[in-house]
C-alpha cells in the first residue's frame, strides 16, 4: 500500500513484493530479455575464445617474421572466401589479379636465400607435403591426422619449434633430401607412449615411406584451427621429390632480430625478390608478403561480421522485449487501479507511484540481464573448453548488456508509470 511519506527504499520493496506476486508473468518476460542478452553474450564470448585461439595459432612465428608467398591466404568463412592481405586500391587489385597464379619455383626461393642479406636475419625455405596421413611404426599408428612438412635447418626456429630430444638437420641432408625426420610431440605419443627417446634412430613409415626419426619436437601448444604437434619435417628437398608437381611453390619466411627493422626488412626482401621474379620497374609484385600478427588480424576482422550479426539479432529481440515489458506493465497498471487510487487518497504522490511501476520495469528487465550474462558466459565457454583457450569473460559486453536492459525497462515502464501517477483518484477508485 503507498503512503504520502514513503520513501526510495519502501518504493523499491513495493516493487519486489509485485514482482514476487505475478512470477510467472515476470519469469515469461526475464526469459524473453534473458534470450536477447543470452544471444549476444553468447556469440561474444564464442567470438573472443575463438580469437584468442586464432592469435595463439598465428603468434608461432612471432611478430618479427614474415613470409614471402606467390598468392594471397584464402581462408573460408561460411560459403565466401576471403582473402587476407593488406588494403590496395581497386587499380592495384586488378593489376596484381593479372599477375597472380605464378608459383615461386625451387631456384627462385634458394636464389633469395643465397642473396637476401639484411643484417640480423635468417631466411627459411619450406614446402607443405600431404596432409591427414598416417605415421606407424611395427607396434603403434597415428589416426590420419598428421601433416608433413618440408624445411630447411632455420625452419623449426621461424615456426617457434624447439628440439626436446634429438638433433637439426644438418646442410648436407637438406641438399640429398635424404629420407630423415623430425617428429611433433603429438606424433611421439601415439608411436612412443612409454617414452619418447626411443624414437631417436627408430624408422617409421609415413604415408608408406620409410623414414628414420632424428629429433622429437617440443609441445609448442595447439589450438582448435592448427594443431602444431601432429606433425612430421623432413627436409624440403625430400617432399620436392616425392610430392612437387610443376605447379608446387616454395614459401619463403624471413625472420630478423628486431622487430624495430621489420618494415626495412620487408621493403629489403620486396626489392631483392622483385629482379628474381623478372618484374620491371613498372611491374606490380607478383608476390605477396604477410606478417604473422597481421594474417591472424585479417580473420579477427572477418569474425567481426558474425559479432556485428549478433548484435543486431539482440538489439531485434531486445525491441520485442521492450514492448512485450511495456504491455505488462500496462496490464499491471489496469489491474491495480483501484489500489491506485486508493493510494491516492491517501495521499501518495505522482512522484511515489511513477517510481515504484519504474522500478519494477527495471528490476524485471535487470533479472533478465543477469540470467542471460550468466547463462551466455557459460555456454559460450563451452567453446572456449573446446578450443583449449582460457576462461573469457566479455567484460564489456556484460556492463554493456546491463545498461542495454536498464535502458530497456526504463523506456517500457515510462509510459505506464506515467498512465499510473495521473489516474484520478475518484475514477480510479471506482474501476472494475
Amino acid at each position: 500500500m503507498y503512503l504520502p511519506f514513503m520513501n526510495t527504499f519502501d518504493s523499491l520493496s513495493l516493487s519486489m513484493k509485485n514482482i514476487r506476486g505475478n512470477k510467472l508473468r515476470t519469469g515469461i518476460t526475464i526469459v524473453i530479455i534473458g534470450l536477447g542478452i543470452f544471444a549476444l553474450i553468447l556469440i561474444i564470448t564464442a567470438i573472443q575464445a575463438a580469437s584468442n585461439s586464432l592469435t595463439n595459432s598465428f603468434s608461432t612465428m612471432g611478430s618479427n617474421a614474415f613470409s614471402i608467398r606467390y598468392k594471397e591466404r584464402t581462408f573460408n568463412f561460411g560459403h565466401r572466401q576471403r582473402s587476407v592481405s593488406v588494403k590496395s586500391t581497386k587499380k592495384n587489385l586488378n593489376e596484381r589479379k593479372s599477375n597472380t597464379g605464378i608459383p615461386i619455383s625451387y631456384s627462385e626461393a634458394k636464389s633469395f636465400k643465397s642473396t637476401f642479406s639484411f643484417p640480423g636475419s635468417k631466411v627459411s625455405l619450406a614446402l607443405r607435403g600431404p596432409g591427414g596421413v598416417v605415421v606407424n611404426n611395427s607396434q603403434h599408428k597415428t589416426n590420419p591426422e598428421v601433416n608433413v612438412y618440408g624445411g630447411d635447418e632455420n625452419y623449426l626456429d621461424l615456426n617457434g619449434y624447439k628440439i626436446a630430444i634429438g638433433r637439426n638437420f644438418t646442410t648436407a641432408e637438406i641438399e640429398s633430401g635424404v629420407s630423415l625426420c623430425m617428429i611433433g610431440s603429438g606424433v611421439a605419443a601415439s608411436l612412443y607412449p612409454e617414452n619418447y627417446a626411443k624414437a631417436i634412430d627408430a624408422i617409421v613409415r609415413v604415408d608408406h615411406i620409410p623414414y628414420r626419426i632424428i629429433a622429437v619436437l617440443e609441445d609448442k601448444g595447439s589450438s582448435a584451427f592448427f594443431n602444431t604437434s601432429k606433425i612430421v619435417v623432413t627436409p624440403f628437398n625430400n617432399v620436392r621429390k616425392l610430392y612437387a608437381t610443376q605447379n608446387t611453390s616454395y614459401n619463403i619466411a624471413v625472420k630478423v632480430d628486431d622487430i624495430k627493422k621489420m618494415n626495412l626488412a620487408v621493403g629489403e626482401a620486396s626489392a631483392s625478390f622483385r629482379p628474381i621474379r623478372k618484374l620491371a620497374v613498372t611491374d606490380v609484385d607478383n608476390f605477396y608478403i604477410d606478417k604473422s600478427d597481421s594474417v591472424a588480424e585479417s580473420l579477427l576482422t572477418n569474425l567481426g561480421f558474425l559479432e556485428k550479426g549478433t548484435i543486431g539479432i539482440a538489439f531485434i529481440t531486445l525491441i520485442g522485449a521492450a514492448i512485450g515489458l511495456m504491455n505488462i506493465m500496462l496490464v499491471a497498471v489496469n489491474e491495480r487501479t483501484k489500489e491506485i487510487g486508493l493510494a491516492k487518497a491517501l495521499g501518495a504522490t505522482k512522484k511515489s507511484i511513477r517510481a515504484q511501476f519504474l522500478f519494477e520495469s527495471i528490476i524485471i528487465s535487470l533479472f533478465g540481464a543477469i540470467a542471460g550474462i550468466i547463462s551466455g558466459v557459460l555456454l559460450g565457454n563451452v567453446v572456449a573448453l573446446l578450443l583449449h583457450t582460457g576462461f573469457v569473460i566479455p567484460w564489456g559486453w556484460v556492463f554493456t548488456g546491463i545498461i542495454v536492459c536498464f535502458g530497456v525497462g526504463l523506456f517500457a515502464g515510462l509510459y505506464p508509470a506515467l498512465k499510473a501517477s495521473k489516474l484520478d483518484p475518484i475514477v480510479a477508485l471506482r474501476y472494475e
